[in-house]
């Protein structure tokens, strides 16, 4: 037998999309689909596909609570008879609604277009989705367990709930189905193509990935790598102005996901616009690891790499103390390696940065979910010694926080409507994902996020040393986002009391608006969103807000006023990059940005 190319379509697919072309068969199809549903009375009421207890049919208490139990949760019996009494009760009422014609109340904003009101099967498809997601929201918040099984409870709840929403399937979504047959097919022809794309590709595409290449649209800021090592590369970035700072600045990005979220674009570079304020710029842009990294450490990431940066940037500069910001777990192993330095007798840094950073993981946010004793020794199990942490599974699991953004808004423009996915450097950094080393990954997971043994002095030791973060002594500025669901803000202003001990007017806190990388990344030129600061000392997190003052704009601004007042004299801008040690070895953004996850996992 002729063995077929799976990347070639079968011999039945052509004739099938010319029928899905022709508007006749929509029409017709459309029409079947109105004919199914033509309510005459309450005793026709349609069944439901979700949940099983629909129109009457009661839920299995007993086996719903041997569930919760094998989970270490309850949910009582008159609590949950209730529920159904209720649930039972609005459906009725629902049915009713549908029989008189009256359309119910569509709040789902995925469903608002008026088409799905204009037909009764639709209205009903709607309103129905929006009391089965109500009645299990509210079963879940019956749950009686632990506050993180009752999260977790919630979360695979809303999982299939937002699975579950009829803008996900073709038979249910109207606008879809009105798309094809005004495109005569054409839009599911699309759709198909855009699926079959994305099944090569590995995942739901979210932007066009076609309209960006790394140093060429983004991550395309002038510079030179000037040290390179098995873990990172180093990157010096131009001047643009003639004077410069003689205090340089050292950024740390997250080794999850690439480090051009600092330097999308000229318009919204965190990168160019410190450049653009006289400051000499370096930046670690991490390896992609790869199997020669499958061994790799914390210890390393901490003193083979960043300790390192800050060394060759120390003697580049000529300067004893420069400044240094990390930016997400990037600001967690910066923070490591300066109490690494500290017990070693060195005070690196004259000021130091803050962005969305975990020092104190008292609340670790929506990724909770995805972290306790068996999930974790699994892990070790698996990669623990040797492995890599795939980065398609980091893209997973943060999709997984914001599915209807990240995930189902996607499957219904691409592949239903047919809709290309328009160009925005945001979400193509977001699907460029990295692997990570497994102890490394592992010895994050356990001590941070799981034993929070990082804030505690002396429990953790880093490269022969005690790491007590008390004995970072220099100024900072730690930032946080209000709608940060990675870091939330509260856990991030926790930082103010593990540095700078006894002198806490040594820190300053400031919380911008939006979320863990919008909030972050907020332009000055744009003069978006806002910010609040609160510089008078406070017991805790919730004081500072209520003596903290709102500001317009971005938070940008008053971070240069505190990075300008740290950095020293202007010197004229070095000429070259590097120094006659550390000379340049290629342009930036480097060789190790452009690798792909997919390439070396």
């Amino acid at each position: 037998m002729k063995k077929q190319n799976p990347q070639q379509a079968s011999s039945d697919v052509p004739a099938w999309l010319t029928q899905m072309a022709d508007p006749k068969y929509w029409t017709s199809l459309q029409s079947q689909f109105q004919s199914q549903f033509q309510p005459k009375s309450a005793a026709q009421a349609p069944q439901q596909a979700w949940p099983n207890f629909a129109a009457g049919a009661p839920l299995d208490g007993a086996a719903l609570a041997r569930q919760l139990a094998e989970h270490g949760a309850s949910i009582e019996p008159t609590e949950l008879m209730a529920l159904q009494q209720d649930y039972a009760r609005q459906f009725g009422a629902l049915w009713q609604d549908i029989i008189a014609a009256r359309t119910p109340a569509i709040t789902d904003r995925r469903l608002s277009s008026p088409a799905w009101q204009e037909n009764p099967y639709f209205a009903f498809q709607a309103g129905a989705y929006q009391l089965n997601a109500k009645f299990l929201l509210a079963l879940a918040d019956a749950v009686k367990g632990t506050e993180k099984v009752r999260h977790r409870v919630r979360f695979a709840v809303q999982q299939m709930i937002d699975a579950m929403s009829p803008a996900n399937f073709l038979a249910t979504n109207p606008v879809a189905q009105q798309k094809i047959i005004e495109t005569r097919g054409e839009s599911l022809t699309k759709g198909i193509a855009q699926l079959l794309a994305d099944l090569q590709k590995g995942h739901v595409s979210q932007t066009d990935e076609t309209a960006f290449e790394v140093g060429r649209d983004v991550g395309a800021s002038a510079g030179a790598v000037i040290f390179e090592n098995e873990l990172f590369q180093l990157i010096q970035y131009q001047p643009l102005t003639k004077t410069v700072h003689a205090v340089p600045l050292l950024i740390v990005p997250p080794c999850i996901n690439k480090f051009y979220i600092l330097d999308l674009q000229p318009h919204n570079s965190l990168v160019r616009y410190t450049v653009e304020q006289g400051h000499t710029v370096f930046l670690v842009s991490w390896r992609n690891a790869d199997a020669s990294m499958e061994a790799t450490t914390w210890d390393q990431y901490v003193d083979d790499a960043v300790v390192k940066a800050i060394h060759v940037v120390q003697e580049v500069s000529k300067q004893a103390q420069i400044n240094a910001l990390g930016f997400c777990v990037g600001g967690t192993i910066l923070s490591c390696a300066l109490a690494l330095l500290a017990a070693r007798g060195e005070k690196p840094v004259a000021s130091l940065t803050l962005l969305t950073t975990f020092l104190d993981f008292v609340d670790t946010g929506a990724i909770d979910v995805y972290i306790d004793d068996m999930q974790l020794a699994m892990r070790e199990r698996m990669i623990g010694k040797r492995g890599l942490m795939a980065g398609r599974d980091f893209s997973s699991a943060f999709s997984s926080l914001r599915p209807n953004d990240l995930l189902w808004n996607y499957v219904e423009s691409n592949y239903l409507k047919g809709e290309p996915p328009t160009a925005f450097d945001l979400l193509y950094w977001n699907a460029d994902s990295t692997n990570l080393p497994g102890p490394m990954f592992c010895y994050y997971l356990r001590h941070m996020y799981l034993e929070n043994a990082l804030k505690e002095p002396g429990r953790l030791t880093v490269a022969g040393e005690k790491i007590d973060l008390r004995r970072i002594a220099a100024p900072a500025f730690i930032y946080a986002s209000r709608d940060d669901h990675i870091v939330p803000w509260k856990s991030a202003y926790a930082s103010t009391a593990l540095i700078n001990a006894g002198k806490p007017a040594n820190n300053r806190f400031v919380l911008g608006a939006s979320g863990h990388i919008a909030g972050v990344i907020n332009p000055a030129s744009k003069n978006k969103r806002n910010y609040w600061i609160n510089d008078k000392p406070a017991a805790d997190a919730d004081a500072w807000m209520a003596g903290a003052s709102e500001h317009p704009g971005s938070w940008w601004g008053e971070w240069a006023g505190f990075l300008a007042g740290h950095a020293g004299r202007k010197v004229a801008a070095p000429k070259q990059p590097g120094s006659p040690k550390y000379r340049a070895i290629e342009p930036a953004p480097g060789r190790y940005v452009k690798v792909k996850a997919e390439q070396v996992a």
